[in-house]
């Protein structure tokens, strides 16, 4: 009996059977945001042999950063979070290709998100008028992707879930969202990751943020991008 040869993705091969595994290497996710939800999903893709990661921060790890985000260390304060993870991914799997891209996105650097083909988009910005956009040039475009909404404020990741951005509940995000979609008329499918937990209510315009629900978040639009692929 031959025994198969071991690798880093033994594993899961497994699960997914070796034709899989290089469907998955040939397969390229951008990442819009390097922070709690997309810093896990970045490390569960990386960790799932998916071949080219795109990654789209302008900013730095903060030390109120840590209790979240999966490369927030003393070590890595003030270094660009594209950069750690570059070095990251690299360290979980020299052949994934990493294309950092350390830019803040707006209507006037749009285009760099699609400068590179890329077979899904990952949102998981902060910013609204940005996930506006990232909606209407997916759909254009006809980019598979998913939006990550609010999970600050939120302490049960057992209320996670992945649905139709129309079906969201108690997620002030994704209530404006929601009408940005029916003031555009836009009526195709939008998936989001989205919690139906109450937010706390802290009294501060910053939210706060657990090690919980981000976390899951990231690892969940993980899982629904790689079983897309493998349908």
């Amino acid at each position: 009996m031959t025994i198969p040869k071991q690798h880093r993705f033994s594993r899961f091969e497994k699960i997914v059977g070796s034709s899989h595994i290089k469907l998955l290497k040939n397969k390229s996710v951008l990442v819009l945001g390097c922070g709690g939800v997309g810093g896990y999903t970045i490390e569960a893709l990386a960790r799932s042999g998916i071949g080219t990661l795109i990654l789209v921060d302008y900013d730095t790890v903060e030390l109120t950063n840590i209790n979240r985000q999966i490369i927030a260390l003393e070590s890595t304060i003030g270094k660009k979070k594209v950069d750690v993870f570059e070095q990251r991914i690299h360290d979980i799997n020299p052949d994934c290709k990493v294309i950092p891209i350390a830019e803040m996105i707006d209507a006037s650097n749009m285009e760099l998100l699609f400068q590179t083909p890329i077979d899904y988009l990952v949102d998981a910005c902060d910013m609204m008028t940005t996930k506006k956009m990232v909606i209407v040039e997916c759909l254009k475009r006809k980019i598979p992707f998913i939006s990550s909404m609010g999970t600050g404020n939120k302490m049960d990741p057992s209320l996670l879930e992945i649905v139709d951005l129309r079906k969201t509940v108690n997620d002030p995000l994704a209530r404006i969202l929601r009408k940005f979609l029916k003031d555009e008329k836009i009526s195709k499918k939008v998936m989001v990751l989205s919690s139906r937990e109450v937010p706390v209510k802290t009294g501060d315009r910053t939210p706060g943020s657990s090690a919980f629900v981000p976390p899951a978040a990231g690892i969940m639009i993980a899982s629904y991008i790689v079983r897309e692929f493998l349908k």
